[in-house]
Protein backbone atom coordinates (compact mmCIF):
# COMPACT_ATOMS: atom_id res chain seq x y z
CA UNK A 1 0.00 0.00 0.00
CA UNK A 2 1.30 3.22 -1.01
CA UNK A 3 1.76 5.93 1.91
CA UNK A 4 0.04 9.09 1.61
CA UNK A 5 2.31 12.37 1.02
CA UNK A 6 1.45 14.81 3.76
CA UNK A 7 1.90 18.17 3.92
CA UNK A 8 4.51 17.89 6.44
CA UNK A 9 6.55 15.46 3.40
CA UNK A 10 6.19 18.50 1.17
CA UNK A 11 6.90 21.39 4.13
CA UNK A 12 10.25 19.08 4.63
CA UNK A 13 10.91 18.92 1.11
CA UNK A 14 10.63 22.36 0.36
CA UNK A 15 11.46 24.50 3.32
CA UNK A 16 14.50 26.18 1.43
CA UNK A 17 12.33 26.59 -2.03
CA UNK A 18 9.24 28.20 0.26
CA UNK A 19 12.10 30.97 2.07
CA UNK A 20 13.63 32.00 -1.64
CA UNK A 21 9.74 32.76 -2.80
CA UNK A 22 9.60 34.74 0.47
CA UNK A 23 13.05 36.53 -0.69
CA UNK A 24 11.69 37.16 -4.31
CA UNK A 25 8.08 39.19 -2.99
CA UNK A 26 10.12 40.69 -0.23
CA UNK A 27 12.30 41.78 -3.29
CA UNK A 28 9.94 42.67 -5.78
CA UNK A 29 7.57 44.84 -3.73
CA UNK A 30 9.96 46.88 -1.85
CA UNK A 31 11.81 47.39 -5.28
CA UNK A 32 8.47 49.52 -6.58
CA UNK A 33 8.42 52.83 -6.74
CA UNK A 34 6.32 54.88 -4.48
CA UNK A 35 3.10 54.82 -6.09
CA UNK A 36 3.82 52.32 -8.53
CA UNK A 37 3.75 49.31 -6.33
CA UNK A 38 1.26 47.11 -7.91
CA UNK A 39 2.13 47.97 -11.60
CA UNK A 40 5.82 47.57 -10.45
CA UNK A 41 5.79 44.17 -8.54
CA UNK A 42 2.54 42.12 -9.24
CA UNK A 43 4.31 40.48 -12.25
CA UNK A 44 7.49 39.56 -10.55
CA UNK A 45 5.73 37.97 -7.44
CA UNK A 46 3.00 36.29 -10.36
CA UNK A 47 6.26 34.73 -11.41
CA UNK A 48 8.07 33.56 -8.72
CA UNK A 49 4.55 32.00 -7.46
CA UNK A 50 4.10 30.16 -10.79
CA UNK A 51 7.87 29.07 -10.30
CA UNK A 52 7.66 27.67 -6.66
CA UNK A 53 3.86 26.43 -7.91
CA UNK A 54 5.64 24.19 -10.45
CA UNK A 55 7.80 23.60 -7.94
CA UNK A 56 5.83 22.20 -5.52
CA UNK A 57 3.57 20.00 -7.70
CA UNK A 58 6.65 17.98 -8.91
CA UNK A 59 7.89 17.58 -5.42
CA UNK A 60 4.35 16.53 -4.16
CA UNK A 61 5.13 14.09 -7.14
CA UNK A 62 8.15 13.00 -6.45
CA UNK A 63 7.61 11.97 -2.59
CA UNK A 64 4.41 9.99 -4.03
CA UNK A 65 6.95 8.07 -6.52
CA UNK A 66 9.26 7.30 -3.92
CA UNK A 67 6.30 6.22 -1.68
CA UNK A 68 5.26 3.84 -4.40
CA UNK A 69 9.03 2.34 -5.04
CA UNK A 70 9.20 1.43 -1.32
CA UNK A 71 5.64 -0.33 -1.44
CA UNK A 72 7.29 -2.82 -3.87
CA UNK A 73 7.69 -6.26 -2.59
CA UNK A 74 10.84 -8.47 -3.76
CA UNK A 75 8.82 -11.70 -2.49
CA UNK A 76 6.49 -10.96 -5.41
CA UNK A 77 9.55 -11.63 -7.38
CA UNK A 78 10.42 -14.99 -5.68
CA UNK A 79 7.13 -16.47 -7.66
CA UNK A 80 8.44 -15.96 -10.92
CA UNK A 81 10.07 -18.68 -12.58
CA UNK A 82 13.91 -17.81 -13.26
CA UNK A 83 14.24 -16.53 -16.60
CA UNK A 84 17.64 -18.86 -17.26
CA UNK A 85 15.34 -21.91 -16.50
CA UNK A 86 13.13 -21.17 -19.46
CA UNK A 87 15.75 -20.18 -21.88
CA UNK A 88 18.24 -23.04 -23.99
CA UNK A 89 21.91 -23.18 -24.32
CA UNK A 90 23.30 -19.47 -24.92
CA UNK A 91 24.29 -19.28 -28.82
CA UNK A 92 26.87 -16.93 -30.51
CA UNK A 93 24.18 -14.80 -32.41
CA UNK A 94 26.61 -12.40 -33.44
CA UNK A 95 25.52 -10.54 -37.16
CA UNK A 96 29.66 -10.97 -37.95
CA UNK A 97 29.79 -14.51 -37.44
Amino acid sequence: MTKPVTPKDIEEALSEDLQQLYRQIAKAVNSAKPGHIIADSEEPVRDSVAVFRQRLYQMALQIRQKSEEGAFSPSAEATRPKASSQQGPAEDKRCDG
